[in-house]
């Protein structure tokens, strides 16, 4: 199963760095660049691994690590800081931080302790990997998708990214650039065509009518949403 990083960093060239190699060693990653941002975005759940900043806008890392903790979040937390004081390092782990790396760092250290991490958390039930969307079942272990009349189609790789992208935050508009991130990597040249044909081959699967879609919906000049039940 493909995990769930956020990158909490306020140096944009640095997080997006980090950000592309997460989704290069395979999983889902995502930055956001100030802690109440972070915080907003892990009500909505479906993070396995916070990389966390402590010097951020707006309220700083410790505070969002003591947030989280004090709203019962357990999930694990890699503090990444330049801040290399030992009263620093144990703040963070007085409050529950899961691992403490100093910057500059190695990018290769940091992706094996976010995968031993990773590798510690608590699984996610087997069930998360089945999603109902309207009539339809998608099975992400078995890249399949069964349709309202028991029929069964095989998914892409790229089908699969998109769909576990969206389905993690329904409801939720994901900007073309994000997708187009996550499923071709940041440096990939996926044309906009190319995530159109993606998102034509979901609906034909997904939809009884492609031209009045009840469930893939495109939100003109941002990107799509997903609504697992369907909208009348």
């Amino acid at each position: 199963m493909t995990r769930w990083c956020l990158v909490v960093e306020d140096e944009s060239p640095l997080g997006e760095m980090v950000v592309d190699n997460l989704v290069a060693d395979g999983m889902f990653a995502e930055l956001v660049r100030d802690g109440r941002s972070a915080l907003e975005r892990l009500e909505r759940g479906g993070v396995d691994l916070v990389i966390l900043d402590i010097m951020l806008p707006f309220v700083d890392g410790f505070e969002v690590l003591r947030q989280m903790r004090a709203r019962g979040d357990d999930t694990p937390v890699l503090i990444l800081s330049a801040r290399q004081a030992d009263d620093d390092r144990i703040r963070g782990l007085e409050l529950r931080a899961d691992d403490y790396l100093t910057k500059p760092f190695n990018l290769r250290e940091l992706l094996l302790r976010a995968r031993a991490l990773l590798r510690r958390a608590a699984p996610t039930p087997a069930g998360a990997d089945v999603v109902g969307i309207g009539e339809a079942l998608v099975d992400f272990r078995a890249h399949e998708i069964q349709v309202a009349d028991g029929s069964r189609r095989r998914l892409s790789d790229s089908e699969v990214k998109l769909l576990r992208l969206l389905t993690f935050r329904p409801g939720e508009v994901v900007s073309r650039k994000e997708i187009l991130d996550h499923v071709y990597g940041s440096s990939a040249l996926a044309a906009t065509r190319t995530l159109d044909n993606l998102v034509l081959a979901l609906r034909r699967a997904l939809e009884s009518d492609t031209r009045h879609p009840r469930h893939l919906h495109t939100v003109r000049g941002v990107g799509f949403r997903l609504t697992l039940a369907p909208e009348s």
